[in-house]
């Protein structure tokens, strides 16, 4: 009796070396950037801000702006010179596809290029055949259906690096102006990239520097306990202190009291306890509170 074959494991591949970064410097703000009339319209739900937002809070990155925008030039090159000009990490999300709609690479090399232009990285082309191997035909494509392929490894010239951050896939991550971050829309491709960009090509936030939160649970109202969370918030908004409600539905409200004076966290969360009639659920340094 014929005996089957184990398939052969997938492919992998060198990633970029990791740079290495002055000593103090790291990043300290982001914004995320969604490009795709898919997720305006409704046809797409977004999940990649929200899973760019649990990891940067993770790592104590400040998530200023989250922005959804329309596969459109203009407002592609518009939002990127915005944004890199404002904060230190970018990432955008989408349009990097093989289809006409997919604009993304060329709209942002306009942005940081006035000739914006692209070219086929030889390595990508190369990852993207070895791996296609196993999942496509690729000898039967048509002219027309190689060269949509081949788009996805048409990158920008100038301003840029290209970054393999992950062993076993083919895509990267283009970095624009050292700070904009060209990720694709595929959530699990892009939650894996982000992951593995963020854990080895930019330089984090010391554990020094990330503020002490103090999660407190009541189960009184949200509307019941405002008064007292507007004036706490007035009190303590000088000393950089941040006061969040956040509704848990048919079980009360968790109050999070966030700033660097980890003394002064815990003096106000015995007062919060006490207006509130309630208790401190969890604290620690941010990304890592444990279960009080």
């Amino acid at each position: 009796m014929a005996t089957e074959r184990p398939s052969s494991p997938p492919p992998t591949f060198p990633t970029t070396p990791v740079p290495s970064y002055p000593e103090g410097t790291y990043v300290a703000t982001a914004a995320c950037l969604i490009i795709g009339d898919e997720v305006l319209n409704g046809k797409t739900k977004d999940s990649n801000s929200n899973f760019m937002a649990k990891l940067l809070f993770d790592l104590g990155i400040d998530l200023k702006r989250i922005e959804v925008i329309a596969d459109d030039e203009e407002e592609i090159i518009e939002a990127a010179r915005r944004l890199t000009s404002k904060y230190d990490l970018v990432v955008t999300s989408g349009g990097i596809g093989p289809t006409h709609d997919d604009i993304t690479y060329e709209s942002i090399a306009k942005a940081f290029d006035d000739e914006g232009k692209l070219e086929y990285h030889e390595d990508t082309l190369h990852r993207m055949w070895e791996m296609g191997k196993k999942r496509y035909s690729l000898q039967q494509q048509t002219e027309e259906q190689a060269l949509a392929r081949k788009r996805m490894a048409l990158f920008p010239v100038k301003n840029s690096e290209v970054l393999h951050v992950s062993e076993s896939l083919w895509v990267p991550v283009v970095r624009m102006k050292g700070r904009l971050c060209i990720l694709p829309g595929v959530p699990r491709l892009f939650e894996q990239l982000l992951t593995s960009y963020m854990a080895n090509y930019v330089p984090l936030p010391p554990s020094s520097s990330k503020p002490f939160r103090v999660l407190i649970h009541t189960k009184m109202p949200e509307s019941n306990i405002a008064p007292f969370l507007t004036s706490l918030q007035a009190r303590v908004k000088a000393e950089g202190i941040r006061v969040g409600s956040y509704p848990k539905l048919m079980q009360g409200v968790d109050v999070s009291l966030i700033g660097k004076d980890e003394a002064r966290l815990e003096e106000l969360a015995q007062e919060c306890c006490k207006e509130l009639s309630g208790e401190v659920v969890a604290q620690g340094k941010l990304g890592q509170e444990g279960n009080a």
